[in-house]
């Protein structure tokens, strides 16, 4: 089963948050609803998500505030967040969303097919940053077992081989998402594309080292952060 991405709407108004909903079911993701920022902070304690739609303007704490916590969590700092808005106070208010740690700011009403295309583009990176850990992951066991004298089901030079392929698969995937996003000019999402393609480079360098003749060269193995 594909595993989906989880977006995290954050909105006061049960309305808005329907509109969301129907907005983005066309994307196929898990939308998760929060009706405060209290209530975002409580889902993010739990849940990875790809990206956070977040209303500026909620009773109590609102959408800066909100951003401001969400950037002082470890675990939470670097999920994207797009800050939704019904006013428009001027370049000092988007320079505020910004400096809060917002990587877009779109004034409502906003276009569905544009809200829909940006949100889809950080469920894409998030995607391809899910199936970079994975193979981490494998590569990891792969050393564990090298270096214990294991050769599992598969064999080393088996298990090495599909690492190889798998790893081919999420780098022609995340070149095609760059060309699009060369394309789209969005300087937000081309960054955390480059800084994927940066971690998928690593990989690829410390699988190439587990080869036959490379020597051992461990140590040049990635931190996935």
């Amino acid at each position: 089963m594909v595993q989906k991405a989880k977006i995290l709407l954050v909105d006061d108004r049960p309305e808005n948050l329907l509109a969301l909903e129907a907005i983005l079911s066309a994307l196929d993701q898990t939308l998760v609803r929060a009706s405060s920022g209290e209530e975002a902070l409580k889902a993010l304690l739990t849940d990875d998500f790809a990206v956070i739609l977040l209303d500026v303007q909620m009773p109590g704490m609102d959408g800066f505030e909100t951003a401001a916590h969400i950037k002082r969590r470890e675990r939470t700092r670097d999920i994207p967040i797009i800050f939704l808005t019904a006013i428009n106070h001027g370049p000092h208010h988007t320079f505020r969303g910004y400096a809060a740690g917002a990587v877009d700011y779109i004034s409502k009403p906003f276009d569905p097919w544009v809200l829909r295309a940006k949100v889809s583009v950080f469920v894409d990176l998030y995607m391809k940053n899910v199936q970079l850990r994975e193979q981490a992951a494998l590569l990891r066991l792969q050393l564990e077992g090298r270096h214990s004298g294991g050769d599992g089901a598969k064999g080393p030079s088996g298990l090495l081989a599909e690492l190889s392929a798998r790893l081919a698969a999420v780098e022609e995937q995340a070149e095609a998402l760059s060309k699009h996003l060369d394309e789209s000019a969005d300087a937000a999402a081309i960054a955390t594309a480059a800084h994927l393609e940066r971690k998928l480079t690593g990989l690829r360098r410390a699988l190439d080292a587990l080869e036959p003749g490379s020597g051992d060269r461990t140590s040049s193995l990635p931190s996935q952060n």
